[in-house]
């Protein structure tokens, strides 16, 4: 009887291979180059700071089809089982220029709440916190020294959302009795008397995007009673109503390029004019409730003219709406044409979108066993987390929708997730009680956070990358660094 023998490994790739350079946008760079086939990612690095004429070396990161290039480019082309007979793209974009470290421990427990944590939400500047709790008020935190600076009190219910307007000088929440109020994001102060209209509960805000509204003054609510509303925080009314659900309204987004997206019960996901609230598209495919919503653009969106590089406060209005609007177009062009939309259902599937270019679908992303609780794009836009009931968190190709890999380690279903600055790392908060903080790049573990007493509700965070927060069933938030 003949012996069992293993098959030889396949022979290592050796020689050169030809390869062409080209951004994420599919834009030439340099002429095609006969290079090294065993070239390492960071000979790569100096290649192609080369043939930009870059100054001061800049970070990159290097793909082959979708695939990273971790380590080498023939490891990359043997792990696809390609060959180096045939010329090869290899794409590649910006890193950040800096770097956030994993946090690992709690510098600050924030007891104050008498109910559950439900929200919270980090300002665009980083140096205060903001959480919504079942006991009907709102707090305001000082997030350098853990302790309270306000609390705000004028809800009649629970407080589902807390949303920071872009500029950072307006902060409004949203409540289960359907009322919005807006305050002074300095001092907690009430701005106006309360938002009425919703019958029932405001379950997400969005503002609009610093570059097209400098007076933080327009914002948008999603309410279970079907309706979005549009609403002139100065005056306190509602600028105009969309009512084209037929169910409960559940995510919402406004977008850098004039629409305003939504999801709903229905099934169905909708673009709206942020002029007069008409339909402009809708988005069919799923099978079950839309549960989340996410843009590539949020976090710049987000954030306004904030970044790692803290602003000076010397800047007119002009330079900062200036700025907003040069790092939108970075990420999403001036028409948003490079945007990217994806959508979460309890069909336990996600939708990739390119919503200013086709109601069509880019790509279905199946493999969650259970309801797709939460799903965010990476600041950079390049990569996608989504979070399930099934207790585990994936990650997805931003632009593609290519599955990446599954990270488990949950032992309870996944409520939320929250990605780093730098889009290195994604933290995710689940039932379990712990919040988990993953290596984009390794898919590994790179912290366990354990200290809540109950269910973690909500985590963001900070833009600067330095801080966590998280809030929980156990009435307490917690900020963790590294």
């Amino acid at each position: 009887m003949a012996a069992f023998r293993e098959p030889a490994p396949a022979p290592a790739l050796t020689g050169t291979v030809v390869a062409q350079f080209q951004t994420r946008e599919g834009e030439v760079t340099g002429p095609q180059l006969d290079i090294p086939v065993d070239i390492t990612a960071e000979q790569l690095q100096i290649l192609i700071n080369e043939l930009l004429h870059n100054d001061e070396p800049m970070p990159y990161s290097f793909f082959l089809s979708e695939d990273e290039i971790a380590t080498s480019v023939a490891a990359t082309l043997t792990e696809q089982g390609l060959s180096t007979e045939s010329a090869i793209v290899i794409v590649y974009q910006p890193q950040a220029l800096f770097r956030v470290r994993a946090v690992t421990r709690c510098t600050g427990t924030m007891p104050g709440h008498t109910e559950a944590v439900l929200s919270t939400h980090f300002s665009p500047d980083s140096l205060r916190a903001a959480s919504g709790s079942g006991d009907t008020t709102v707090r305001l935190w000082d997030v350098e020294t853990a302790t309270p600076i306000q609390t705000l009190e004028g809800h009649r219910n629970w407080v589902l959302c807390v949303s920071w307007s872009p500029d950072g000088t307006r902060l409004a929440s949203a409540c289960k009795a359907g009322e919005i109020r807006v305050w002074d994001g300095a001092t907690g102060a009430p701005l106006g008397k309360p938002i009425k209209g919703h019958t029932k509960a405001v379950v997400a805000l969005a503002w609009k995007p610093l570059h097209r509204d400098p007076e933080a003054r327009y914002l948008a609510s999603a309410s279970k009673d079907c309706t979005v509303r549009v609403l002139d925080t100065y005056t306190g009314r509602t600028v105009f109503t969309i009512s084209g659900h037929t169910r409960s309204v559940t995510c919402l987004r406004w977008s850098g390029a004039g629409l305003i997206f939504t999801g709903s019960q229905d099934r169905s996901v909708r673009a709206w004019s942020e002029d007069d609230g008409r339909l402009v598209r809708s988005y069919d495919g799923h099978g079950h409730w839309v549960n989340s919503l996410a843009l590539s653009s949020d976090f710049v969106l987000r954030t306004g003219a904030h970044d790692h590089v803290p602003l000076s406060g010397t800047e007119s209005v002009d330079e900062r709406v200036a700025k907003a609007r040069a790092r939108y177009e970075a990420v999403s062009c001036a028409d948003g044409s490079r945007e990217r939309m994806i959508t979460a259902s309890d069909d336990h599937t996600l939708i990739l979108w390119a919503p200013y270019e086709s109601k069509k679908p880019v790509a279905r992303l199946t493999g969650h066993q259970q309801p797709v609780s939460s799903v965010v794009f990476s600041p950079d836009g390049n990569l996608v987390a989504s979070a399930s009931f099934d207790k585990s968190v994936k990650l997805w190709a931003g632009l593609t929708g290519k599955f990446i890999a599954t990270m488990r380690g949950h032992v309870g279903p996944v409520y939320m997730l929250a990605w780093s600055a730098d889009s290195r790392l994604v933290a995710s908060a689940s039932k379990d009680s712990t919040i988990r903080v993953w290596a984009a790049s390794s898919h590994k573990l790179q912290a366990l956070l354990a200290g809540h007493a109950d269910e973690v509700f909500a985590i963001d965070w900070s833009p600067d990358g330095y801080r966590l927060v998280s809030g929980s069933k156990d009435r307490l938030l917690k900020i963790w660094r590294q």
